[in-house]
């Protein structure tokens, strides 16, 4: 595959740093590392056994999270003859033992975080591995290449550990290499060190924050620039390359220009899509990806793009636009686990392998691990990408509070039968012969009806008084009894004015039946202003004329009036309604 033109972006704030990959001028990688919440894949710990579960092949190992990290058979590392490495989980463990893990996959959900006692400390080129054996090369580089770095870490001969060499150690000197490798045994011994003095649970040994953890991983001679908006975070960086890529130095730059750095290069704009479900093809056509608990789905459709021969070539073009697509997606969103892609169907093996192989070709830029399997009797490919760390949407939003994550709430008609049916009960439980009920404003206007006429059906029906109050601010699915006793008390809790009171109120909008005439709103509620047409946008005071239960109708003070001194009168003693709340 044809190199592509790769850019960093750094932006450093004192709650937020994040790191974009551009290839070409497009957005493809992410990184949000937020202030007390950085990733922990990576991290060593000396932790203590909880319990060790033979039912499940497993432990659970106090770490000193919130939740115990989870030990499955497999990642437990036997020193002794791996040919005589015992099976059961209970033969390699026992409750409040100490021994050292790290975190391979970050706690997401429910899960704590996923563990191994296969310890590794990543360089720039080498990854260190304690008590490994053997040296190991990524396969990514050319044969010929891989050959080379083999011999010279062997002629490293190092002592009590393995090494794996990595895609960045391509053209790399013996020197380099070997300054690498003496770099990672002295952080070894450091863990060493802290292991010796700490008792369980305890952090040894903690990952590279964001920033410096992209230049050892990802930078390299293929990423013509890095820009960064902040004076510490370029000082410390170039500080870091220094050490462990001195050539490289040179291309980190400081960014002086007066719009954000990540808004000159559109990355909000492309994080904002990024949350998004549906994602447009350059032809027309456009992918929807539903991210469940279990798997993510990518649906591939044509859109708008009709083609302008035959059906198979217009279907072909999609799939294969949709390939390099769905990759992008896959690595901006750092989407794991299982993943299904509906390709549009194709009726020709020919096209459908082609589609594979570009499919293959793409997943090449990706650099965390991932299986395809062949497409499926039902013409789906179906693939699995490692899972390491939250993904941008698990950062960046949070569960509706309206719908808990479901992505629906009940309508308003199906809440405001619901809401009569419990009022329906609620009359014929309570001695109260009136009701202050809150509703969202939608729901109010359909348990009112048009003219009243369903409240009126209510009220006949039950015998009581119901006075409805619609707020915004209550959610659909949620309504309250906000107050209850006699008729009288309720229509003077529910109605924020009184026959002949005058109110300070700002004139909003003309009447929509009567031009002449203006309204006004008292926490909703409705005042029709007579003659104040020309008034709108001024604050007037209004004298209150009539009250009804759902809006009243009042007159502007002029000027010229005068107000008569009336003799005070003893006030009325009004009864103060009970308060008590029902939610659903």
């Amino acid at each position: 595959m044809a190199t592509r033109a790769k850019q960093i972006l750094v932006s450093a704030e004192p709650g937020e740093t994040r790191v974009a990959i551009l290839e070409e001028g497009r957005l493809c990688e992410i990184y949000v590392e937020r202030k007390g919440r950085r990733p922990l894949a990576g991290n060593i710990y000396k932790g203590k056994v909880e319990n060790v579960l033979p039912g499940m092949e497993a432990a659970f190992v106090d770490i000193g999270l919130e939740k115990n990290g989870f030990l499955y058979v497999e990642e437990v590392m036997v020193h002794e003859n791996p040919d005589k490495r015992p099976k059961k989980i209970t033969q390699m463990l026992r409750s409040g033992q100490e021994i050292l893990v790290q975190i391979v996959k970050d706690p997401m959900g429910t899960k704590g975080a996923r563990l191994t006692t296969q310890l590794s400390i990543p360089g720039h080129s080498l990854v260190y591995v304690p008590d490994g054996e053997g040296v190991g090369v990524s396969r990514r580089l050319p044969d010929e290449e891989r050959q080379r770095l083999r011999q010279i870490c062997r002629e490293l001969k190092v002592e009590k550990a393995g090494l794996i060499v990595r895609t960045a150690a391509e053209g790399v000197s013996k020197n380099d290499l070997a300054s690498d490798m003496k770099f990672l045994e002295k952080m070894w011994q450091t863990v060493q060190s802290r292991e010796k003095l700490t008792k369980a649970p305890a952090l040894l040994y903690s990952e590279m924050e964001v920033s410096l953890k992209v230049l050892r991983d990802v930078f390299n001679e293929s990423h013509r620039q890095i820009l960064v908006d902040s004076q510490k975070e370029y000082d410390k960086m170039r500080s870091f390359l220094r050490k462990t890529s001195p050539g490289l130095v040179s291309r980190v730059e400081l960014y002086q220009g007066s719009i954000p750095l990540m808004e000159t290069y559109g990355v909000d704009e492309e994080m904002k899509l990024a949350l998004e479900k549906r994602v447009d093809l350059p032809s027309g056509g456009y992918l929807v990806i539903e991210e469940t608990e279990a798997m993510t789905i990518i649906d591939v459709n044509t859109g708008r793009y009709v083609g302008r021969t035959r059906l198979e070539d217009t279907i072909v073009r999609t799939n294969m636009e949709a390939c390099k697509e769905v990759v992008r997606q896959l690595r901006l969103r750092d989407i794991g686990g299982i993943i299904i892609i509906d390709f549009i169907d194709m009726a020709r093996a020919r096209n459908r392998q082609q589609v594979l192989e570009a499919l293959d070709k793409e997943l090449e830029t990706d650099r965390t691990k991932t299986y395809i399997v062949e497409l499926s009797p039902l013409g789906l490919v179906e693939m699995t990408r490692q899972n390491v760390t939250e993904g941008l949407r698990d950062i960046l939003t949070k569960t509706c509070p309206t719908c808990n994550g479901e992505g629906v709430i009940v309508s308003e008609e199906t809440m405001a039968i619901d809401i009569e049916r419990r009022l329906r009960r609620l009359a014929s439980l309570s001695t109260s012969e009136a009701f202050l009920v809150e509703v969202h404003p939608k729901v109010a206007a359909m348990l009112i009806g048009q003219g009243g006429v369903k409240l009126k059906e209510l009220e006949l029906e039950t015998g009581k008084y119901f006075s409805f109050e619609g707020l915004d601010t209550i959610p659909i699915e949620t309504f309250e009894i906000t107050a209850e006793g006699s008729r009288e008390a309720i229509q003077r809790a529910s109605l924020p004015v009184a026959e002949g009171d005058e109110v300070r109120l700002r004139i909003e909008e003309p009447h929509m039946y009567n031009p002449a005439d203006a309204i006004a709103k008292i926490d909703g509620y409705v005042v029709s202003i007579a003659g104040a047409s020309s008034m709108v946008g001024e604050d007037k005071k209004v004298r209150i004329d009539s009250v009804t239960r759902t809006c009243a109708y009042g007159t502007v003070v002029t000027e010229e009036e005068k107000l008569e001194a009336d003799a005070e009168e003893e006030p009325e003693e009004i009864e103060v309604p009970k308060r008590q709340e029902w939610r659903k």
